[in-house]
């Protein structure tokens, strides 16, 4: 967080001053230091940083520097201030994500617990809950070493999407060594038969756990994904110890 902050105050200076509100755009100019500013916005609010920033105050830290005036501050107090900053908002940021990883795991074990008592959901002994939207016609399953096609949607118990095929892949299956993914989807799929259509539930110790995922799957997040085997195919067998001996590694 600290040397995030840092970058995006010595970008910040690399933009021209604020000024009234434009509304057209039409030099390269205008258009490079609109964009700037855009990306830089988002940089922040990524940041968990938006209430924290006074455009106003901003935009005359920038003029100072572009204009040559004397700052308010010294260079080293700025260094201090972003320094100190940086270490609360770390600790303010993982404050917050403990409660909400608290949150989700309580959210997720309720889930579970009721999903388990509904018609057609089956639990391993994992955790793993499962039903069969529709079954292949194959015979066989995959290993966890073996190459898998797959069609798939991702979403969170409050069904919001955050991956899938169609959104990663435009459309089109997505390839991937099996036992290279999370523990809940290696375990489920190699319930499959090619060409049938699971739906899992993942718990969060099967899935990204306290970690989470990126910015949209929290920490202790239970997830929810549709899959159709579309096929499989086994690694070729010098494929196989190559990864065994990276895996070593």
């Amino acid at each position: 967080m600290k040397k995030n902050i840092i970058a995006v105050a010595l970008c910040v200076y690399a933009l021209p001053a604020f000024a009234q509100k434009t509304t057209k755009i039409t030099t390269d100019k205008e258009k490079l230091s609109y964009s700037i500013g855009v990306n830089i916005a988002e940089n922040l609010k990524a940041q968990d940083l938006s209430e924290d920033i006074d455009v106003t105050v901003l935009g005359q830290g920038m003029n100072d520097v572009f204009a040559e005036k004397p700052l308010l501050f010294t260079q080293d107090s700025i260094n201090v201030f972003m320094q100190k900053f940086g270490q609360k908002k770390m600790a303010e940021l993982q404050q917050k994500r403990e409660i909400l990883g608290k949150k989700n795991k309580e959210e997720g074990l309720a889930f579970l617990a009721a999903n388990k008592k509904k018609k057609g959901v089956i639990t391993t002994a994992s955790g793993l809950q499962y039903e069969v939207l529709s079954k292949g016609t194959g015979k066989e399953t995959p290993n966890a070493t073996d190459k898998v096609k797959v069609k798939y949607t991702g979403k969170l118990l409050d069904g919001k999407v955050f991956d899938s095929s169609d959104k990663s892949n435009n459309g089109q299956p997505v390839e991937f060594i099996l036992d290279k993914v999370i523990p809940g989807w290696t375990e489920g799929v190699k319930l499959m038969n090619k060409g049938s259509k699971y739906r899992f539930y993942i718990p969060s110790e099967l899935g990204y756990g306290e970690n989470g995922a990126g910015s949209e799957i929290g920490p202790n997040s239970v997830l929810i994904f549709d899959v159709d085997l579309v096929d499989f195919q086994a690694q070729p067998q010098d494929a196989q110890e190559v990864q065994g001996i990276q895996n070593n590694k």
